[in-house]
């Protein structure tokens, strides 16, 4: 989320560049809120991407993700 309004629920952001589209956040998300891209990064792969809604903050999509960097959860 990269506007500037009040955001009052939680979320999560993935670095598309550090993103190696290995798909275990999507399989751990218990809102199947995440996504692989048909877009590919710099790196050739199909990043993962949050749809946009009812994320709950869990963080279990940071603790599945083996790259470091590439998810971050927001929790305001």
């Amino acid at each position: 989320m990269t506007n500037n309004a009040a955001v009052d629920a939680p979320f999560m952001e993935v670095n598309a560049e550090l993103c190696k589209g290995c798909q275990l956040c999507v399989g751990v998300c218990p809102k199947s809120v995440i996504a692989i891209s048909d877009d590919l990064n710099s790196a050739s792969y199909h990043p993962a991407y949050y749809t946009g809604a009812d994320c709950t903050g869990c963080g279990l999509c940071f603790y599945a993700c083996p790259e470091p960097g590439a998810i971050k959860v927001v929790k305001p």
